[in-house]
């Protein structure tokens, strides 16, 4: 009988480099669960990506290990190679949002028994303009920091790291506000905002309120949500309310809808981040809700 083909695929530099310690253990649980182990190490930036986009239908599961940057850029391999093989994730970033999402333990050994023996669920995938992402892509204050941390001082404060960095850019609030266009459902929303993010999650940064509530990874809808520029500290104590303790009534400096497509225009570039990673600066953006796009392995 022809055994089973699985590519694992890790990136040796995500969060402390723990991969290497449990490297033996992850590859003893694929190959007991009956598979022919291929292992590749990625070799720098977009190096997962390119390897995937090549190989990925070869196999009968693909598995990969690091952050959320390396997840995406496997996932954006998955969709440019047009596969659809099954997706298995071993979280071993510094913050690891969408495994919270998909309820993924942040044990290594535990996480590649889910890989190899877990259940099939259907992910949502968001296109934007030419590239992909898995769960979030949002412009503004604090978007710089995942990507804008020291990667030392992430292995050694781990995710308070990029609350540092946060807050050091709450500074640059002032010269950081865009004058945008939203167009979402048929309605088009302009002003003057700080932050905005269009996600498929229900973490992002760590923090599981910011994204609000009724969060489905696979209704082919997007979580849309901009930040209105604020006029004074009571204006900022209401945002903040509203974000990190979501409360039924609306606020009129926050605008939330959901939608399955998002067109965010501007007259001036504005710096976006892809799951975590710098995604380029843009005046025109065109954001695409892909129904069920990735198959994951969940417990």
């Amino acid at each position: 009988m022809e055994r089973k083909k699985l590519f694992f695929i890790y990136n040796p530099q995500s969060g402390k480099g723990l991969i290497r310690v449990h490297l033996v253990d992850i590859l003893d649980v694929f190959v007991k669960a009956g598979y022919e182990v291929t292992v590749y190490p990625t070799q720098g930036k977009g190096d997962a990506t390119r390897v995937i986009s090549a190989c990925a239908d070869e196999y009968d599961r693909i598995v990969c290990s690091g952050g959320d940057g390396t997840l995406d850029e496997v996932v954006t391999g998955m969709i440019q190679g047009d596969s659809l093989t099954p997706l298995g994730y071993i979280p071993a970033g510094t913050t690891n949002d969408f495994a919270q999402s998909l309820k993924i333990p942040g044990n290594m050994a535990e996480a590649a028994e889910i890989a190899a023996h877990g259940n099939l669920i259907p992910c949502d995938v968001g296109e934007f303009n030419d590239d992909a992402f898995i769960y979030v892509a949002a412009c503004g204050i604090f978007t710089g920091a995942s990507y804008q941390t020291n990667q030392r001082l992430k292995h050694i404060l781990g995710h308070a790291a990029y609350v540092i960095e946060g807050a050091r850019q709450l500074t640059d609030i002032q010269t950081q506000t865009y004058s945008l266009e939203i167009q979402a459902n048929g309605e088009t929303v302009r002003g003057n905002f700080v932050y905005g993010m269009v996600s498929n999650s229900l973490s992002v940064g760590g923090m599981k309120n910011l994204v609000g509530k009724d969060v489905e990874l696979d209704d082919g809808l997007f979580e849309v949500k901009f930040i209105r520029m604020p006029q004074n500290p009571l204006q900022i104590n209401e945002i903040m309310q509203h974000l990190f303790r979501p409360r039924d009534c609306d606020t009129p400096y926050i605008y939330s809808c959901k939608s399955d497509q998002v067109e965010i225009h501007c007259e001036v570039p504005v710096p976006w981040t892809l799951d975590g990673e710098f995604g380029g600066e843009h005046k025109d953006v065109r954001i695409i809700n892909h129904y069920r796009r990735i198959t994951f392995m969940v417990e």
